[in-house]
């Protein structure tokens, strides 16, 4: 049986802080929290540091130079290694607009590396992320094969829920997604609106069809003003007003400090709350790398983009193409730039996350019998070390 027993550590609950506390692990799992004094295990004294949840990411592309779309499993390794060094220890490896068989490839190479990645964040599902957007609202992501939904495609898309937590995103206006996702839902297929223009009566319904998560609030979707583009009036509400309102829909924002102010994350926060917001980093491949081109999407026939002062931008500097920084990075934000509280500020990005795929029960939290999968920061939140299942991988 391994042991393990971290001491005088500042635990980051989900609601508190709890100072000159530790957690106990045997086997990979959590079995004491608090008081942990004459349990087995080597005793690891953190000196005070706070001792958090691992992270997870739900929306990410790629780091340390590799892609998921890449399309093969030393890409994915990459990307598992390069995040978890940002303290994210569960991760859904998310594509781009692509090709068909890149996007067939992809789905392939998460059923096979579904689980524990040797060093790595842990795989615990697949977001399958760009066939079915509104092709105007594609923003940096390749103009190549958008698909309208039908039973061909769907079958192929969708055989990995079987056997693996299966996200799909969706822009509602396109024809046929309400086929999609009420024959799918029933499946076991989660569905995300994003990268879509759809007004607001389109969402409600989408709503009612069974999406019940948005992706990037406030990014590639459609509001108030881009909708009066069309139309002299009345003005009408469209993606980001519906994504507010509805209580049945959770969402996320790349807390980067780049993608949106202060102000924009404290809005999301007071509306949305901790338990519908979670923090995800959106990054491509240039995690951990200098300034500089690269391709967002598969190596050589993606579409390139440029990072730059710590965020990615499409070539000609523009508009905004990706993040680029890691989770670590996202919780110093919304804790600093936005006034969230840290308990709060981690809790979205480990629980709510979780709980949003459907794995709350295992993992996201400091918990008897959830997943050792544990991070140590410092006093200025930045990584110390990092655990999966009880093995120091940081």
């Amino acid at each position: 049986m391994n042991s393990l027993l971290l001491t005088n550590a500042t635990l980051v609950l989900p609601d508190r802080l709890v100072a000159g506390a530790g957690v106990a692990v045997e086997d990979g799992q959590i079995v004491a929290v608090g008081a942990v004094e004459g349990k087995p295990g080597t005793a690891i004294d953190l000196g005070g540091m706070y001792l958090a949840p691992g992270f997870v990411d739900l929306h990410v592309h790629g780091g340390d130079g590799a892609d998921f779309m890449d399309g093969t499993a030393d890409a994915f390794r990459t990307v598992c290694r390069c995040h978890v060094r940002h303290g994210t220890t569960s991760l859904t490896p998310t594509s781009t607009v692509a090709r068909m068989h890149q996007y067939t490839r992809f789905l392939d190479l998460c059923g096979e590396l579904y689980g524990t990645v040797s060093g790595g964040a842990r795989i615990v599902g697949s977001h399958f992320y760009g066939p079915y957007f509104a092709r105007p609202a594609r923003g940096c992501h390749p103009d190549q094969d958008f698909l309208t939904p039908d039973a061909e495609n769907a079958v192929a898309f969708t055989a990995l829920a079987a056997t693996m937590p299966l996200t799909v995103t969706v822009a509602p206006e396109v024809p046929n997604t309400e086929w999609l996702v009420r024959t799918y839902t029933g499946r076991g297929v989660r569905f995300n609106a994003g990268h879509s223009y759809a007004t607001f009566p389109e969402m409600e319904a989408a709503v009612e069809w069974g999406v019940r998560h948005v992706d990037h609030l406030f990014c590639a979707m459609s509001d108030r003003a881009r909708l009066r583009q069309s139309q002299t009036y009345p003005m009408q509400a469209g993606v980001m007003e519906a994504t507010l309102f509805f209580d049945e829909l959770t969402t996320e924002v790349i807390a980067d400090g780049k993608h949106l102010t202060g102000d924009l994350l404290r809005l999301a926060y007071k509306v949305k709350g901790p338990d519908r917001l979670a923090i995800v980093t959106d990054s491509m491949r240039a995690v951990d790398l200098p300034d500089g081109e690269y391709w967002f999407g598969p190596e050589g026939s993606g579409e390139r983009v440029r990072k730059k002062d710590g965020v990615g931008v499409t070539r000609e500097g523009t508009a905004l193409a990706s993040g680029v920084m890691g989770m670590d990075h996202g919780v110093r934000t919304m804790h600093r730039l936005a006034g969230v509280p840290l308990p709060e500020a981690v809790r979205m990005a480990s629980l709510t996350p979780a709980r949003i795929l459907g794995i709350g029960g295992e993992l996201g939290s400091l918990e008897v019998g959830k997943w050792a999968d544990l991070v140590v920061l410092d006093a200025d939140l930045n990584i110390a070390r990092v655990y999966i299942g009880g093995e120091r991988v940081v």
